[in-house]
């Protein structure tokens, strides 16, 4: 019996990635989408639509959904991975900054879930999985605009799992700590970086494949059971 359909977004590299070749190794077929397609195709994956779409781009995402759904079935669950971290002191840092990761990590994020909602709901199941952070229910120095945008997704996350509940659609917020991903390198502040550097060396850093592990968890449940959220970090992280 073929699996369901899987979106990912932003998985052209780091937890996207690793969570696209978990879910192939289990039998999915995959839409995955990200603005550099060389490193989308490049993962090789079978049963695999990948196209060049940036999460800010609702249309092309719907378009691309609309796409792999012809060739695959309905989507049965989406992993809303697309982020940026933009690290920066908020007397210093440029407000396109704050302006990009607002648009990638929240509207981005809305939108995406907007490609796949109506369907999930007319079918009566679904499972939304959200990328969120240990950022989305703490706060660190020079993280001001990046907190808020992963506490924005903490807070809808759970808005809309009370909304979709009596439509038996899942909402699934997984919280990591420091990844070794590289979502650091879009920081422009090197000192900022260095310290985060410094933080990461002492306590240890989260394999991309062990939040794709959690991924995996929370979505192989009976549809009838929502993890709500999963935190997890690195054991010697300590905030």
């Amino acid at each position: 019996m073929s699996k369901p359909l899987i979106v990912i977004t932003g998985a052209s590299s780091g937890i996207g990635a690793a969570t696209a070749r978990l879910l192939s190794a289990h039998g999915h077929p995959l839409l995955l989408l990200a603005r550099r397609l060389d490193r989308l195709t490049a993962l090789g994956l079978p049963e695999t639509l990948c196209r060049q779409a940036d999460v800010t781009d609702p249309a092309a995402v719907a378009e691309a959904v609309r796409e792999a759904e012809a060739l695959h079935g309905p989507v049965d669950a989406i992993v809303n991975n697309a982020g940026v971290m933009l690290l920066g002191k908020l007397a210093d840092q440029p407000a396109a900054e704050w302006e990009r990761m607002f648009e990638v990590n929240v509207t981005g994020l809305l939108g995406a879930i907007r490609a796949v909602l109506p369907g999930m709901v007319e079918r009566g199941r679904g499972t939304i999985v959200n990328l969120g952070s240990v950022a989305g229910r703490k706060t660190f120095p020079d993280h001001t605009a990046y907190v808020g945008t992963k506490f924005a997704v903490h807070a809808m996350s759970e808005n809309l799992r009370e909304e979709l509940a009596p439509h038996g659609v899942r909402v699934v917020t997984i919280a990591p700590g420091a990844v070794d991903t590289e979502l650091l390198s879009h920081t422009s502040s090197e000192s900022i970086k260095a310290g985060y550097r410094e933080f990461t060396k002492a306590s240890g850093m989260l394999a991309p494949e062990s939040v794709a592990e959690a991924i995996l968890y929370a979505y192989q449940q009976p549809q009838g059971v929502n993890i709500r959220e999963i935190v997890l970090a690195a054991t010697g992280q300590q905030p």
